[in-house]
């Protein structure tokens, strides 16, 4: 009997890795999105501004006691 040959050929298929990389460009995607709104529409208020609050003035008798 002879000795058959053979030979081992391996094909990779580069399917798996396709899906990993839309997942990660959706999730980098968003973080975009929300890096902008926080930058360009988080203070669309009206800006920063002070606000004046009245406040009684009080006033109380305080006797020391000695200490």
């Amino acid at each position: 009997m002879a000795i058959r040959e053979r030979e081992t050929v391996i094909v990779d298929r580069d399917g798996g890795s396709s899906a990993g990389g839309v997942i990660i460009g959706i999730v980098v995607a968003v973080a975009v999105i929300a890096i902008a709104y926080l930058v360009f529409f988080n203070n669309a208020g009206g800006g920063g501004g002070t606000l004046d609050v009245d406040v009684p003035a009080v006033s109380v008798d305080v006797a020391p006691d000695g200490q």
